[in-house]
């Protein structure tokens, strides 16, 4: 296992390569983009991580590597079954899964992705480079995990949600699902929106920086301040709303807009709701 100063090392010639996009690409951006990629499949590098007190920190350096294999890459074919692909050879599709579990039937993988023992991938889903996916998590069937994402411990994508990702800007921080959330069927959390451990979004529910959130229960509005990214509160139950144009046509013609509402937090009701969820996931690694 590579250690803190392996990872430094990395990072400081990753950061030298980046700073130098006129230079002709060689042996040391290929290795140093391959030594990124095998940090990240095992983890041990991350595009983000905890930094104490809930709150999160970008690894930069971890973006640009990212972004220079896309710049050094040179495009190559590969076959997958019947069809034919072409990517950048720096960003091959993940083949070794070291315990997780990848249901046959038309996922992509990109190498460069951590996913923890336990992991569920069902068919058809996609989950980039950069993303993280912690132990005993399920990304169901059409959905995507976008580059960069970091998805906690048990956490349920649900059929059709999309994970948005932020690799640009690179101080920018990512989308964030915390551990033991439930991101339902048809959402989309974009723009480095957090949403905070235990959480729940209803089917259909979209998170963006720009949309601001209501809480009927605490009577507070949460959106996104400067760089303090729009962040959900731990164990809230927040389903698809919609407000009232209050002025100009929008009001004459009775238009309201799009928000996400915050409607409860988890009770017991919520939390049968979750061990359901749990029996489901338990019977899919049974039966899959």
């Amino acid at each position: 296992m590579k250690t803190l100063a392996d990872m430094k090392t990395l990072a400081e010639r990753i950061e030298r390569l980046f700073d130098r996009p006129e230079e002709t690409p060689g042996v040391e951006h290929f290795q140093a983009v391959d030594e990124l990629r095998e940090a990240l499949n095992r983890g041990i590098a991350r595009a983000a991580e905890p930094a104490g007190n809930g709150e999160w920190k970008v690894n930069a350096w971890v973006k640009k590597g990212i972004l220079l294999a896309f710049r050094v890459g040179r495009i190559t074919e590969s076959d997958a079954g019947a069809l034919r692909f072409a990517d950048k050879h720096t960003l091959p599709l993940r083949n070794a899964l070291q315990g997780a579990r990848v249901v046959p039937g038309g996922s992509s993988l990109r190498d460069g992705c951590y996913l923890g023992r336990g992991v569920i991938v069902m068919p058809p889903s996609f989950v980039n480079i950069g993303a993280y996916v912690d132990d005993e998590s399920l990304i169901d069937s059409h959905a995507l995990v976008g580059s960069c994402a970091q998805i906690g411990k048990r956490v349920h994508v649900s059929a059709a949600a999309q994970i948005g990702g932020v690799l640009e800007p690179v101080g920018g921080l990512p989308v964030i699902v915390e551990d033991d959330a439930l991101v339902g069927g048809n959402c989309g959390i974009y723009e480095g929106a957090i949403v905070s451990k235990g959480a729940v979004l209803a089917a259909g529910t979209i998170l963006t920086g720009g949309t601001p959130v209501y809480d009927l229960v605490r009577g507070e509005i949460y959106r996104r301040q400067g760089e303090r990214p729009l962040r959900i509160p731990a164990g809230a139950v927040v389903v698809p709303g919609a407000r009232a144009i209050g002025e100009g046509k929008g009001r004459e013609w009775g238009i309201s807009l799009y928000t996400p509402v915050i409607v409860k937090y988890r009770d017991e009701k919520t939390e049968k709701s979750a061990q359901l969820e749990d029996l489901l996931r338990s019977s899919v690694r049974k039966s899959d």
